[in-house]
Order: C-alpha cells, then structure tokens, then sequence
C-alpha cells in the first residue's frame, strides 16, 4: 500500500492542502520518498495523488470537500493525526491511529485545524 502524508518540516502537516511535500510511504518496501505539493488548487490534489497509486492518506486538517474528493477517488483517509511522520509511520504499523473525522473549514487558516 501507498501511503501519502502531508509534510511541513518533519511533522505531519496541521491543513492538508497547504503542506510542503508529501511523504509517500510504500508499506511493502518499506520505503520513504518526498514529492512537492504542486499546489493548492480546489479539487486538484485527490486526483493528482491517486495518479501516483496513493491509497491511504494520513492527515491533520483536511476540508469536507477535499474528504469527499478523496472518497470519490477510492481513497482511504485518517485525519486529525499529529507529530513526526517518523512517529506517525510506526504508529500506523503498530495499528494506533484512529481518524478523528476532524474537518477544517474550507477558510481555515493552517494553524486553526490541527489535532
């Protein structure tokens, strides 16, 4: 599986669409590799990870409507996950992330949706 977690520094980012890069995690290679966010465009980020083979995304903040793009697109999400993307990968193996359900206002500024 192919994971993509967005990455602000070494953390996972607090608002999905305004991160840096993406951590893309493979869980079958156990391998790590970056890819820049092309953008914040509305829409355009679901479809852009799903080219890439992206099945999993682990996330902060994430609007209703990028979740709701996500779903269209067969794309599993945990939102409201917070701290290193190091920490978050082996809590993701250890089977301890629990999605919060967490949705930012589509207004929100990075640092009002975090967990």
């Amino acid at each position: 599986m192919l994971i993509a977690i967005p990455k602000e520094g070494d953390m996972v980012c607090a608002h999905f669409g305004h991160c840096e890069e993406f951590t893309l995690y493979d869980t079958n290679a156990k391998t790590l590799k970056s890819v820049a966010n092309p953008g914040h465009q509305p829409g355009f980020l679901p479809g852009f990870l799903k080219e890439l083979g992206v099945e999993l995304v682990i996330a902060g903040g994430m609007g209703g409507r990028a979740q709701d793009l996500f779903a269209t697109q067969g794309i599993q999400l945990i939102v409201g996950i917070s701290g290193s993307i190091d920490d978050v990968i082996v809590r993701f193996k250890k089977d301890e992330l629990v999605s919060s359900g967490e949705v930012c206002s589509e207004h929100a500024h990075a640092g009002d949706c975090h967990s």
